[in-house]
């Protein structure tokens, strides 16, 4: 068996070196991820500088995860400082490949640190924070333009080798995939064209891991807005993070779930178990 896990942090020098009360709530969800002991683990939202991290923050990353080897990439200009950015944690008994691959996608977004691709001998593994529509929807026709640019770039992936892609999507699904549908159809994050995107892309060999084990289970997300208070405590979230496999190894996955990340609002981490191959 080899187990994957997925976070968006937001903001890893907050979650490592603050001394807010969420700060605290973050380590706390540290504690939880390394209690699982997982082989790989992916990182959405780091929020770094273009130079990575601080010998602090490595010296603090690394009470964590000791046994880790740890692969980033940040935004770099044209792209906004201290932006987007993800980062792969695997155990150093592993043996990888990372590229952070441009993918032909609009604006700065390639620039933006948002994809991170270790290869394994058996399996690709990506780690993607995908781009959000914006307020307005200002941004929806470049994230369409992404989401068409990922899709084809997974394909050819898969063409190779089985890929386990996971991360923040940035997208309800379904309606099931969120506490209320209705008021949302035009909202970041639900809009027709995001939906149709993340349809595409499963339409090209890959499957939902936790929809694949429990079905329609009802009101099971990853992410609760911290704006409102009590949206974690009535429950009122949406599942835009995801764990997708290729289709061909689907009949390995042994676990996919959200963890708990107790009285924390934003993202909770999410994790998978899979058959390693024979």
């Amino acid at each position: 068996m080899i187990k994957f896990i997925s976070w968006n942090i937001d903001s890893l020098n907050a979650a490592l070196t603050s001394t807010s009360a969420r700060a605290e709530l973050s380590r706390a969800v540290l504690d939880t991820i390394k209690g699982e002991n997982a082989d790989i683990i992916g990182i959405q939202e780091t929020k770094l500088p273009a130079t990575g991290m601080t010998d602090k923050h490595k010296e603090a990353l690394a009470f964590y995860f000791p046994d880790y080897q740890v692969e980033w990439v940040s935004s770099v200009p044209p792209a906004r400082k201290g932006y987007a950015g993800t980062m792969v944690l695997y155990k150093k008994s592993l043996q990888a490949q990372m590229s952070a691959p441009a993918i032909g996608a609009p604006d700065t977004m390639d620039a933006e640190g948002r994809l991170l691709c270790l290869e394994f001998e058996d399996f690709y593994f990506v780690n993607v924070y995908t781009p959000n529509a914006g307020d307005g929807l200002k941004r929806l026709a470049d994230r369409q333009k992404w989401d068409a640019c990922y899709a084809d770039y997974l394909s050819g992936l898969d063409q190779k080798k089985p890929v386990i892609a996971c991360g923040d999507f940035n997208v309800a699904h379904e309606e099931i995939d969120l506490a209320n549908p209705d008021g949302n159809h035009m909202s970041a994050g639900f809009t027709d064209e995001e939906r149709e995107g993340f349809s595409h892309l499963l339409a090209k060999g890959f499957v939902d891991s936790f929809r694949y084990l429990h079905g329609n289970v009802e009101k099971v997300y990853s992410w609760w807005a911290q704006r409102v208070k009590t949206s974690k405590i009535n429950n009122s979230g949406w599942r835009i993070d995801y764990f997708l496999v290729s289709d061909r190894i689907k009949d390995g996955i042994l676990r996919s779930e959200m963890l708990d990340s107790g009285a924390r609002q934003d993202h909770t981490p999410l994790v998978l178990e899979m058959e390693e191959s024979k």
